[in-house]
């Protein structure tokens, strides 16, 4: 479990420090370099947070260095509280640095130093004025800029002039300094997400932990639609998660919630006959995402996808565009997208004649691009024989 510990420096300086195991027990370590507002329970909660991702986390109290002009004595404090990870480390584990605000400095010095395996760090535009140090960084890194978007855009642009092909550099027009913290009067829910996304891109291929997410996801669906368990559905989950079906805005959030809907709502309300072709599948640093061509009887009122639809024993087919992203090992949450005027359309209850709707030759192009393109469009004749 998360905890306190104490740790004497070099120096006698009694430090305090916070170690957050991830759920294995053991994991690569991770740095967490606070800013301004130091070592509070929103920082530790940010700890928590990545330790949910598979890490060790340590984060130590380094406001005695608050107004040092060089970061060498904070980076000394952290190099030598390294140590307290050893118990929650896995064997061979590589250690990463992501430092915010105040802490990015000194997460740049630590990757330039060689002393961790990657860095991400979170500031504005000010963290392009360490151009030098972003230039000697010796391993993988991302930065994350927030403020202003022409003076973060001019920051970005000088960033990326240190030619150093391991650093990334991210923009967050708009956004404001503490935009990763939930408990932030500056927090935007959706920068964070992204910006989590992309630290991952960077930490997962350089520390680990590496994640089957293909295979975890396809487990998740055969719960569903194979062996018909709620409960072995929710077990592939995390303990609060959220599904949403964005055409009907059907799912739940929350274990609750979301394990009512698939036990009475979701998997008895199937239809018997039906199959998916996989178009795609693109696995990221979180995420999973499937394209599909469902092909299905409408046998069954189906409760998530034509809610208040009787049966019409009518054979269905549809693209489906499926967004999974894990915490961890387990899923987090599912966006799933499909176009619902096609399925109305081929179940009579649209009248396509005027409107810009397709019926089932929408999954059909989707199978054999060799299909006309550009029927619905009027004007498309209208292009031919001109010069290109």
């Amino acid at each position: 479990m998360a905890k306190f510990i104490d740790l004497t420096m070099s120096d006698g300086a009694a430090v305090r420090a916070y170690v957050a195991p991830p759920p294995a027990g053991s994991g690569p370590g991770l740095i967490l370099l606070h800013g301004a507002g130091g070592l509070d329970a929103d920082f530790c909660a940010l700890c928590d947070f990545y330790a949910e991702d598979g890490y060790a986390v340590l984060a130590v109290d380094l406001k005695r260095h608050a107004t040092a002009a060089s970061p060498r004595e904070a980076v000394n404090d952290v190099t030598a509280a390294h140590a307290a990870l050893a118990p929650h480390l896995e064997a061979a584990a590589k250690t990463g640095a992501v430092g915010f605000g105040g802490g990015a400095r000194i997460a740049g010095a630590l990757g330039a130093m060689g002393a961790v395996d990657a860095v991400v760090a979170f500031g504005t535009a000010a963290l392009a004025e360490d151009i030098a140090l972003w230039r000697k960084l010796a391993c993988p890194g991302a930065i994350h800029l927030a403020g202003a978007e022409a003076e973060i855009a001019a920051a970005a642009a000088r960033l990326r002039t240190t030619e150093q092909p391991r650093l990334r550099v991210h923009e967050y027009a708009g956004c404001r300094e503490n935009f990763f913290d939930p408990r932030s009067a500056e927090h935007d829910k959706h920068a964070r997400t992204v910006a989590h996304t992309r630290s991952l891109a960077v930490l997962r291929p350089a520390l680990g932990p590496h994640y089957d997410f293909s295979s975890l996801l396809q487990e998740h669906l055969r719960y569903e639609f194979v062996t018909h368990d709620a409960d072995a559905t929710m077990e592939t989950m995390v303990a609060q998660p959220y599904v949403n079906h964005v055409p009907t805005l059907t799912g739940g959030v929350g274990h609750d919630m979301l394990k009512r809907f698939y036990k009475y709502h979701f998997i008895p309300h199937l239809p018997e006959k039906h199959r998916s072709i996989l178009i795609s599948e693109t696995v990221g640093s979180d995420a999973v995402i499937l394209e599909l061509v469902n092909i299905f009887t409408h046998d069954v009122e189906i409760d998530y996808l034509l809610p208040g639809i009787p049966p019409s024993g009518k054979e269905l087919t549809v693209p489906i565009v499926v967004v999974a992203k894990f915490r961890g090992g387990q899923l987090y949450h599912e966006h799933i997208y499909w176009d619902q005027a096609t399925l109305l359309a081929q179940l009579g209850l649209i009248d396509r004649k005027g409107l810009p709707i397709a019926g089932a030759e929408e999954a059909r192009k989707m199978l054999d691009q060799s299909l006309p393109a550009n029927e619905l469009m009027a004007s498309w004749k209208t292009s031919e024989g001109k010069p290109l």
